[in-house]
């Protein structure tokens, strides 16, 4: 029996799409860190392809059979392979990626040495078309701040709160391979080093006593942090265009407070508020 297939009908309404694909879809993945070491966990995975005029459909089963040809390692080297393969197997112009997932990183206190297993929400995003083949990746990251007006105007203590800093960057083409670019360790650790203090999953009584004066000693505004990240950004080589984005759940005030910047101008980035509260 011979099944017709109906995506592949003609279509005439000399309509393009710019986007076709699935997601929302759930799938075990492997991610793979700077060092080569993989760690198992779970993706929330989009991926969609460019749709020619001529075109009625794509198939979209073809989709989760790539993604399921390369779950076995996600990083910032194998996104972009990832998104040439759909490319390839929909025959399309242009096709794109999108995972994002929880990354665990062992953490150590700073004074006991306690360690335990924290967890980042990180993405990665690559783009692909007949000629290049481009990735983005980011992390959001925990942080402590304290507050330096409130350490200025009070007679004793100083408001604090819990916020995050969001890294999203794209690396030059040329740097992916190259071992040149910051991973995802490298953006948790720029965020860690840019706050008051940072946040860790066990602490002891003398590690509390050492973040709290840490963070004390080294007040910051969100506008301080997002500063801090994108100064030491803009000096890297390998990049191509970064965003940051850091918010604050306010501990004296019924809002947050943000800051942002997108470089080298604002929409730089396919996505650089994402996930970030």
């Amino acid at each position: 029996m011979i099944l017709e297939d109906v995506q592949g009908r003609p279509d005439v309404r000399g309509v393009a799409l710019d986007e076709v694909g699935v997601s929302g879809l759930r799938y075990p993945i492997v991610a793979c860190d700077r060092d080569g070491v993989k760690q198992e966990t779970v993706g929330e995975v989009s991926m969609a392809v460019a749709l020619g005029a001529e075109v009625k459909g794509t198939h979209l089963s073809r989709f989760v059979e790539v993604l399921h040809e390369h779950a076995a390692e996600i990083s910032v080297t194998t996104a972009p392979v990832i998104a040439d393969a759909l490319r390839v197997r929909l025959a399309a112009p242009r096709a794109q990626l999108r995972v994002r997932a929880t990354y665990f990183r062992e953490r150590r206190a700073p004074v006991s040495g306690a360690h335990a297993l924290m967890g980042y929400e990180v993405d990665w995003f690559a783009t692909a078309d007949s000629e290049t083949a481009r990735v983005e990746f980011g992390a959001r990251v925990p942080v402590t701040s304290v507050c330096p007006c409130s350490k200025a105007i009070s007679d004793y203590g100083a408001h604090n709160q819990r916020g995050h800093i969001t890294i999203r960057i794209r690396p030059h083409e040329r740097t992916v391979h190259s071992g040149e670019m910051p991973w995802i360790e490298d953006l948790i650790d720029l965020a860690e080093r840019s706050a008051s203090a940072p946040v860790y999953p066990l602490l002891k009584r003398s590690d509390e006593r050492h973040v709290t004066m840490l963070a004390y000693d080294n007040p910051v505004f969100v506008e301080d942090m997002a500063r801090n990240v994108a100064q030491q950004l803009r000096e890297d080589t390998a990049l191509e265009a970064f965003g940051v984005h850091v918010a604050n759940d306010e501990s004296i005030h019924d809002h947050a407070a943000f800051a942002g910047i997108e470089w080298p101008c604002p929409g730089s980035l396919a996505d650089t508020r994402w996930a970030s509260g």
